[in-house]
């Protein structure tokens, strides 16, 4: 790069200046009162514009049946692990 075509620090930073990152606009969920993102499904109760999109119940059943399969892999008692960390938040 040649030297005259060079731009100075402060006309950089001042390029530079719009590029910082913006918080996330957030909305109050109208079914259930949760912050979430604007124009986004819920993630707390799965509904969207009053519709419900996502079966968030169906969706934690699986994430326990996946937990209680990985813990037997490892030979550990589901049952006795939920009761340590119901203790732990104690």
């Amino acid at each position: 790069m040649v030297v005259r075509m060079r731009s100075t620090r402060s006309h950089t930073n001042n390029r530079r200046s719009h590029d910082s990152i913006k918080l996330a606009a957030l909305a109050v969920c109208a079914e259930c009162g949760k912050e979430k993102l604007s124009r986004v499904v819920c993630a707390n109760c799965g509904k969207y514009n009053g519709k419900t999109v996502i079966d968030v119940m169906k969706i934690n059943e699986i994430k326990r049946e996946r937990r209680a399969k990985k813990l037997k892999s490892l030979g550990l008692d589901p049952e006795e692990n939920k009761e340590k960390n119901e203790e732990k938040k104690k």
